[in-house]
């Protein structure tokens, strides 16, 4: 790759430029960012020809310390710019989500995959886990405005708030498919006392530890920015985010929680602290930029493997397209729809909240940590990665396309 260097810097170049003019653009063609950059670099990969292959399964390391990070930054952002208090009747639409619709997406994706593609019980249940949450960073353009913007509105919220809590959700089937997936290369079974360790370990203590951490860093954070009472802090935004960042995510990693639990509380604990203070803005700005940024290099990357796929010698079956689809077009929307069953919302926004389950960058982090331990086969791995980019790729064009009408059907009204 050294040997591109020149050509890699003027290709991240004109992924930031489209970044920059992307609202002039906007203006003119019914088209969202990362529809532009993923196409963009499509067209890069596919002429490209002197490039080395992208391939994912030699790539794991790098793309999930990438993802990663990206995922880290996203979460905060969306904790600082939640409005919304903490109260059972806002939160139910998102608990809902949560508890039902995202075990039914997992559940129906690990019976597709073992069934349509032939895959192990633990590499179906990997699809499942890493498809089931809503992508924190390619969901931002429909997520809540900047902290102290005004009124929130159902759907929005709601879209944020599960898109900040389930990708750490996600991970306790992340880890029983990896525990399914160890106790088969052993010779051994699904038992009783593995799912119960399971259970009692990747559930119950890893989740109320995140949620524990979170609330303590965001909290102690809040009260060193927040010592004095006036309008104005010195403190720099950038160090308050890093730190709320990596703080959060240290801890709850060293206490063998789920960091991407603590980042999110940690964020929404810290804006719950002077909730209407000016500098939660400052925070917003500097995340939300620099989300963009390294969305900007990821998914132009992905475009560049999309893009060389298109003359490789990989084949794409029937079956590959038809589940992508229903699960983005049946299962997801069904599923969502069951989920908010019984809320008294408007019937508009149950859909457009039930079809606006995004997937992306969250997907990539997962499915490459889960295989970074080396315990799927080679052919199970590529089966995996071939359904989720495909998934990936076509929620960000049908998305990024219906995302603006879903929301303009739903009544015009805030909570706050």
């Amino acid at each position: 790759m050294i040997e591109n260097y020149n050509y890699i810097l003027l290709i991240g170049g004109v992924a930031f430029l489209l970044g920059a003019i992307f609202p002039i653009i906007s203006k003119r063609v019914p088209i969202s960012l990362p529809m532009l950059q993923v196409g963009f670099g499509m067209i890069v990969g596919y002429f490209w020809l002197t490039l080395s292959f992208l391939n994912p399964l030699d790539n794991g390391l790098l793309i999930e310390k990438v993802t990663e990070i990206v995922v880290l930054v996203s979460l905060v952002g969306a904790g600082i710019k939640i409005d919304t208090e903490l109260a059972w009747d806002l939160w139910r639409p998102t608990l809902r989500l949560l508890l039902i619709t995202m075990p039914i997406c997992i559940f129906a994706m690990a019976v597709l995959g073992y069934y349509t593609f032939g895959l192990t019980i633990g590499a179906a249940i990997l699809l499942g886990a890493v498809l089931a949450p809503t992508d924190p960073v390619l969901a931002s353009s429909i997520q809540v405005g900047p902290p102290n913007s005004g009124g929130e509105d159902t759907p929005r919220f709601t879209l944020t708030s599960e898109a900040g809590l389930n990708d750490g959700l996600a991970f306790p089937f992340v880890y029983l498919a990896i525990n399914i997936a160890e106790a088969y290369n052993d010779g051994q079974h699904i038992t009783g006392d593995l799912l119960w360790s399971w259970f009692t370990y990747e559930v119950l203590w890893k989740i109320l530890a995140g949620v524990v951490v979170g609330i303590l860093v965001g909290k102690l954070l809040a009260k060193v920015v927040f010592s004095k009472s006036s309008d104005e802090t010195n403190i720099s935004q950038g160090y308050t985010v890093i730190a709320l960042t990596l703080l959060s995510y240290g801890v709850a990693e060293y206490v063998h929680s789920y960091g991407f639990i603590a980042v999110f509380i940690a964020a929404f604990a810290f804006r719950r602290s002077e909730h209407e203070h000016s500098y939660h803005q400052k925070l917003h700005d500097f995340a939300e930029q620099s989300e963009g940024l390294l969305m900007s290099v990821i998914l132009v990357a992905f475009g560049m493997l999309i893009g060389q796929w298109l003359h490789s010698d990989i084949e794409l079956t029937w079956s590959v397209y038809l589940v992508s689809l229903a699960f983005l077009f049946f299962i997801r929307p069904i599923g969502g729809v069951i989920g908010l069953t019984g809320l008294n919302m408007h019937h508009t926004e149950k859909y457009a909240i039930s079809a606006l389950g995004i997937r992306g960058i969250g997907t990539l982090y997962y499915l490459s940590y889960a295989l970074n331990k080396d315990l799927f086969s080679e052919a199970d791995a590529t089966k995996l990665w071939i359904v989720c980019i495909i998934v990936i790729l076509i929620s960000i064009f049908i998305h990024g396309l219906s995302a603006p009408s879903l929301l303009n059907m739903t009544p015009d009204k805030s909570r706050r």
